[in-house]
């Protein structure tokens, strides 16, 4: 299957990164129609073919160059060990892989499974993660349904995927260890022609500038004329605040963007600093 210069992006089909890849995409400006079942479809404003796939075929299609690019959970790429480049970790579909044990189990620490048995769907990352700490245990390989392998008996302790942690709580599992961090990540295939690097490029500035939007706010106040320079230190903006004059000439009205980590934290001190008639807009992209 040839693409003739068309850039293929491996998406997950369906699962927990499905929504949000397809909304990211969406928010780059990819003009496409999802329809079930459907393998693929073709954007309408850009020579774009989506590609919608199992999760854990994502990084080995990258890797093969069969998709040029692909948003996958870290977690499958450091399973799988695919030699594709990490272009842009999204900060969506975040969650843990952890080592969770029964709750009334004497299993304190890694090392007290020594000589047990692990049930998982991460074989290759818990090897390692065992080996990293001098412990020999058995992994039990299982496709599905890793929480209840204690409870059948199948294994002393499992190691999956930790979100909430509501299915640990549902099934009495408690963590015992993380291993990592994961979240949806940006992937791309190792050799890329020049062509379709340059477009590649384009939607890495436009993924980058949705992601940037998420971590900011936009913020409008009025402020004291003489409370300018308190301000600029509490919003700096990208370069610099806007400020425009009010009809009441001590009074100036103060424009910029504040990260939403430290929004309350800044609302706050423009308070003190006399702001009045804050107003507080979501950016929809942001490109620095």
């Amino acid at each position: 299957m040839k693409s003739n210069g068309t850039i293929r992006i491996a998406v997950q089909r369906s699962g927990r990164l499905s929504e949000g890849s397809l909304n990211l995409l969406k928010s780059m400006g990819l003009q496409f129609e999802t329809y079930q079942n459907r393998l693929f479809t073709r954007c309408r404003n850009m020579p774009i073919d989506i590609l919608f796939l199992r999760d854990d075929d994502i990084p080995e299609y990258v890797q093969d160059g069969v998709a040029d690019l692909g948003i996958v959970g870290s977690n499958l790429l450091d399973e799988s060990n695919a030699k594709a480049k990490r272009l842009l970790s999204l900060d969506f579909g975040f969650c843990s892989l952890a080592i969770a044990v029964p709750e009334q189990s004497e299993f304190k620490t890694i090392v007290d499974l020594a000589g047990k048995k692990i049930a998982t769907s991460y074989p290759q990352t818990l090897k390692r993660y065992l080996a990293e700490n001098g412990v020999d245990a058995e992994v039990i390989l299982l496709k599905g349904c890793v929480e209840v392998a204690p409870a059948l008996e199948v294994a002393d302790a499992i190691c999956d995927l930790v979100s909430t942690g509501s299915t640990l709580r549902t099934n009495r599992l408690t963590v015992l260890e993380t291993i990592s961090k994961s979240q949806a990540t940006l992937i791309a295939t190792p050799n890329v022609s020049g062509e379709k690097q340059q477009l590649i490029e384009r939607l890495l500035l436009r993924a980058g500038g949705v992601q940037e939007a998420r971590a900011f706010k936009y913020i409008m106040f009025n402020l004291p004329e003489k409370k300018l320079e308190d301000a600029k230190a509490l919003v700096p903006g990208c370069d610099s605040p806007t400020v425009m004059p009010l009809a009441d000439p001590a009074m100036i009205a103060v424009h910029s963007v504040v990260e939403e980590e430290r929004f309350w934290e800044v609302v706050e001190k423009i308070k003190e600093c006399g702001g009045s008639g804050i107003l507080v807009s979501p950016i929809e992209k942001f490109i620095r």
